[in-house]
Parts: structure tokens; C-alpha cells; sequence
């Protein structure tokens, strides 16, 4: 089991107020069987961190795509910081580790509930914010969140390969046809560059790091092109 200290050590972050970073893992079973103590449980933290990691990604995608619509923006926001994808991040770093519970929870498999670690990942952003401010947050977020973004992880909550599908079958006679045309840069960092073509036309071009992300992305720009985004 890892303890607070080589977690922080890990992380690259030392908290001034240790109390406060315990607290984001203290889950509520473990303060109700620990009343003699003064210690409180994480729901606060989770409250404020879910407001600041909000922030962090909202910021991120502005910047990130400018060209991205809003509603675009806010489906995108949304695949990144529901409960499936915040169990993920918390994995990522043995969270399920560190947490706090009572006795009854433990025994149910609390440790391992999703909707708890994702209530930790929360009260923990809530607490480096706290302990650190916001500056900090995105450092973190910088290493554990965005490439993950920018790596196309979240790719299926714009499936444009689904609206542009959607689109040209107004044309019950129109094909869709994408092709992989090149790849390049070396093994750890291969890029590909896809071709959308729409009853043999070249209709748009997109580039990722996956065949996936690059299909979507040609995706997209037939759709910009077609006056359909």
C-alpha cells in the first residue's frame, strides 16, 4: 500500500497542509467509525474540486480547439470529466491505494467503486488547489489529463464520422470512403494522414496519432467544408 508521503514524491508535489490532502481520500464511512478524531471527510473538497477541474479542462479545450463550437465543447468537456473517465485518472495513479474507508465500506468493496474514486479524484483537485492554487492544478492536469485529450482518448465524444455519415445520406446515392494515404515519424510518435472522399471526391484531410483520430478529424473538415458544422 502506498502511503501519503511516496505518493507526493510520485505526483512531484509536496502539500504544505498534509491534513488537507489526507482529507480528499478520508471517505465519510471512515470519519463516522473515527469520532474521537478530528478529522473530516472529503465531500467538501469533492464540491470544489469538481468546479476547478471543470475550469482546468474549459480552459484547456478554448485554447486547444479554437475552432470548436460550443456545444461541440461542452459534449467533449462532458466525456472528460464524468465518473467513467475520473475512475481512469484515479487508476492511473493507484488512488484506490491511499483512500480512507470504514471497516463496513471496505468490506463491500468500496475501494474499488467507481462513483467513490471518482468522488476522490474531485476532492483531491479540490484540495491541490486549495494547498497549491490553480497555477499548480494545471501543472497537474498538464501531466495526467490533457495528453490524454490531446492523444485522442476522448475522440468518441465527437464522432464525426457519424454526423458526416448522417449528412450525406440525405443523398440516399452518396458513398463515403476514407483512406489511410501516409504514415510518418518514428514508432513512438507515428502520425497518419487520412483522406474522406464523398462519391470519389476528396471531401477533407485529417492528421493523429491514431488511423481513428485521423479518420475523424478528415471527418470533420468534410463536414466545415460542407457548411454542416
Amino acid at each position: 500500500m502506498e502511503d501519503f508521503s511516496s505518493f507526493q514524491d510520485k505526483i512531484h508535489v509536496q502539500f504544505q497542509n498534509v491534513a488537507l490532502l489526507e482529507q480528499a481520500f478520508t471517505h465519510s464511512s471512515y470519519v463516522n467509525e473515527h469520532r474521537k478524531t478530528d478529522r473530516e471527510d472529503n465531500e467538501r473538497l469533492e464540491f470544489l474540486g469538481d468546479a476547478v477541474l471543470e475550469l482546468g479542462v474549459s480552459q484547456y479545450l478554448y485554447r486547444e480547439f479554437p475552432e470548436m463550437a460550443e456545444g461541440e465543447l461542452t459534449k467533449l468537456r462532458a466525456s472528460i470529466v464524468c465518473e467513467i473517465s475520473l475512475v481512469n485518472f484515479a487508476n492511473d495513479l493507484n488512488f484506490q491505494d491511499l483512500i480512507l474507508l470504514g471497516k463496513g465500506e471496505e468490506m463491500t468493496g468500496g475501494r474499488n467503486r467507481p462513483a467513490l474514486l471518482a468522488d476522490v479524484f474531485e476532492a483531491f483537485i479540490g484540495a491541490l488547489y486549495l494547498d497549491k492554487g490553480f497555477d499548480q492544478v494545471v501543472l497537474f492536469l498538464e501531466k495526467y489529463v490533457y495528453p490524454k485529450i490531446k492523444d485522442g482518448a476522448f475522440s468518441h465524444a465527437m464522432d464525426y464520422k457519424s454526423q458526416l455519415q448522417e449528412f450525406i445520406q440525405r443523398d440516399r446515392s452518396s458513398r463515403i470512403e476514407y483512406e489511410i494515404v501516409e504514415e510518418r515519424g518514428p514508432a513512438h510518435s507515428r502520425e497518419f494522414i487520412a483522406h474522406v472522399r464523398v462519391q470519389g471526391e476528396n471531401a477533407g484531410i485529417g492528421i493523429g496519432r491514431t488511423k481513428k483520430e485521423a479518420e475523424q478529424k478528415a471527418a470533420r473538415q468534410a463536414l466545415m467544408n460542407q457548411g454542416a458544422m
